[in-house]
C-alpha cells in the first residue's frame, strides 16, 4: 500500500459542489483498487467509493446520487466530484489504493489501514 495525499477540499454552503483529488501515478495498470473515505469527528470511519482498474466503481448509499469517483484515462489522478453537498458531508476524506481487487462491499474500507494525509470538507447549512 501506499499512502496517498488527497486534496481539494474545503468549506462550502449545502448544495455546493467539491471536487477531491488524489495522485495515482503508481496505479495505472494491472489489478487495483482505489478508495475514499471519510471521518467525522466523534462518528466511525466511512467507506465512500471505490473503483478498479476496469472502472468498476461502488459508492455508499448515502452518497451514490451525489458523489462520483472516476480515474480518467490517464489514470494519474484519482477524483472524487461531490454535488448537492449536505451538513453531515463535512469530515476528513481520505483517499487509499492498492494493489490486487477491490473489498466486496464500499463498507469493509473502513477496516483496511494505511490511509494517507486527508482533506477537510466542511458544508454548512
Amino acid at each position: 500500500e501506499v499512502r496517498l495525499v488527497a486534496s481539494g477540499g474545503g468549506s462550502v454552503q449545502a448544495g455546493g459542489s467539491l471536487r477531491l483529488t488524489c495522485p495515482t501515478s503508481q496505479y495505472t495498470d494491472g489489478y487495483y483498487c482505489l478508495g475514499w473515505l471519510r471521518q467525522a469527528p466523534g462518528k466511525e470511519r466511512e467507506g465512500v467509493a471505490m473503483i478498479d482498474q476496469s472502472g468498476t466503481t461502488q459508492a455508499a448509499d448515502s452518497v451514490k446520487d451525489r458523489f462520483t469517483i472516476s480515474q480518467p484515462n490517464d489514470k494519474n489522478t484519482l477524483y472524487l466530484q461531490m454535488n448537492n453537498l449536505q451538513p453531515e458531508d463535512s469530515a476528513m476524506y481520505f483517499c487509499w489504493a492498492d494493489r490486487g481487487h477491490c473489498p466486496s462491499d464500499v463498507a469493509l474500507l473502513r477496516y483496511l489501514t494505511a490511509w494517507g494525509q486527508g482533506t477537510q470538507v466542511s458544508v454548512s447549512s
